[in-house]
């Protein structure tokens, strides 16, 4: 990408619509040119587009509001993808040598394209997330010329339902009116952002929190073992929250600014923060966010055994980022429930070099991977039509200039009809005729 152009990126999230422009250097070092966001108004649900419609006059406000903010034209946009049907699945394939063989690039790259092309039973494939390489049955990170009689790669595929991406592209693209540069996992952009290599090769569980879903991706010896997104999120407590007769937007309030995960020794009763509204009562309040925390939890203890590694398999422990891990005691919650060390991950400080109020919220953590993972450039361009100069023949009238040139020839060929032939025809006479001779003596397809 040149140093002229930028990135940009949007995450289509069910709380928010998030849009992030920015521009890497040699160092593939991120600087935030201008950022935004809308709110989703359910109009996105669990990660996933719900009306069309609406979907795409949010995302039309949004760039407006980003090409405002920094007085330049966006062309196209990268696309987080998300959706509870995502998950990680499994692709093997290998090739024969003859004995002794040396594993050559070519092989490789056949290895890819077969991963790439591979089509699963009732899904798609969004992206090759991994792959682990092996030589003779032995693992192998660069494969390429060592010899053997049989070279194995075993993929990490990331597979959702085949429709998954009619209505991005129907609200963004065609009510937006905005190409879509490329589709990037949103889990493998959280990732990007927040894991260091040493803390997946070491293992490690990240979730996602999210208002719809919660996504849970687990990595061991630098390579993505598993990903799988659970239907719960942030707006789903709220939602619980709102049986004890609130507002949705009541509950929200409620749930940010005195919900905790863990419940502490507190006054039973906070006065209403809302007018004409019966006081809270917090240890009801508490219960309601707990009960459902249990619920996610549970799920994302039997996800981590389910991918085979647990415990002292994960020496860095969990990482929790996303919008709906703001809730307060959430990582000692986790702790306890998990039995393993919890931290709360943002953007790694050593990708962005400036703007600190988004590095340091758990709810940009997605979009800022984008820029990171993009390497087109966004800005549109002014496509600008070549002059055309007229020609002129020598010693003619510059003020007469000549008849344009067609692309089967020069001048203009177009037969007349039949009819209007004839009329000229019966029409003849002498200034007719004279007429004729000097018209064929100027005639500009003289040759």
């Amino acid at each position: 990408m040149t140093q002229s152009g930028f990135i940009a990126a949007i995450d289509l999230g069910t709380h928010s619509i998030k849009g992030v422009v920015g521009r890497k250097n040699e160092n593939n070092v991120v600087s935030i040119i201008t950022s935004g966001e809308q709110p989703s108004s359910n109009c996105i649900r669990r990660g996933m587009v719900y009306n069309i419609e609406e979907t795409g006059a949010n995302v039309r406000r949004l760039i407006t509001m980003l090409e405002n903010s920094m007085g330049r034209k966006i062309g196209k946009v990268y696309v987080a993808l998300g959706g509870q049907s995502l998950r990680s699945m499994e692709f093997t394939k290998s090739i024969e040598l003859s004995p002794g063989e040396m594993v050559f690039e070519e092989m490789i790259e056949r290895l890819h394209e077969s991963a790439e092309q591979f089509v699963p039973e009732l899904a798609r494939t969004y992206a090759v997330a991994d792959v682990e390489y092996f030589v003779d049955g032995k693992p192998e990170r660069k494969p390429v010329g060592i010899t053997g009689y049989r070279v194995e790669a075993n993929f990490k595929l990331i597979t959702g339902r085949p429709n998954l991406l009619g209505n991005i592209e129907k609200s963004i693209s065609g009510k937006a009116e905005l190409p879509i540069a490329r589709y990037i996992v949103g889990a493998l952009a959280t990732a990007a952002a927040t894991l260091s290599d040493e803390e997946k090769d070491l293992g490690c569980a990240l979730v996602d929190f999210g208002a719809g879903t919660t996504t849970l991706s687990v990595y061991k010896g630098g390579i993505l073992r598993s990903m799988i997104v659970i239907p719960f999120g942030g707006k789903t407590i709220t939602r619980d929250i709102r049986a004890l007769n609130f507002t949705e937007s009541d509950a929200e309030q409620l749930k940010i600014k005195y919900g905790k995960a863990m419940k502490k020794q507190e006054t039973p009763f906070l006065a209403s923060p809302f007018s004409e509204k019966p006081d809270v009562d917090m240890s009801q309040l508490n219960r309601v966010i707990e009960m459902r925390l249990d619920e996610i939890t549970a799920n994302l203890k039997e996800q981590i055994k389910l991918s085979g590694y647990e415990g002292e398999s994960l020496g860095a422990g969990l990482f929790i980022t996303g919008g709906a891990s703001q809730l307060e005691n959430l990582d000692a919650y986790l702790e306890q429930k998990l039995k393993m060390s919890v931290r709360c991950a943002t953007v790694k400080k050593t990708l962005v070099n400036n703007a600190p109020e988004l590095v340091n919220d758990p709810s940009y953590t997605r979009v800022l991977g984008m820029l990171l993972l993009g390497d087109e450039d966004c800005e549109h361009k002014e496509v600008q039509n070549p002059k055309e100069y007229e020609e002129y023949e020598e010693g003619q009238d510059t003020r007469s200039p000549r008849t344009p040139r067609t692309p089967w020839g020069r001048g203009d060929k177009t037969k007349k009809p039949k009819k209007e032939k004839e009329k000229e025809k019966e029409g003849g006479g002498f200034f007719s005729n004279m007429e004729s001779f000097f018209g064929n003596m100027f005639s500009e397809d003289d040759e």
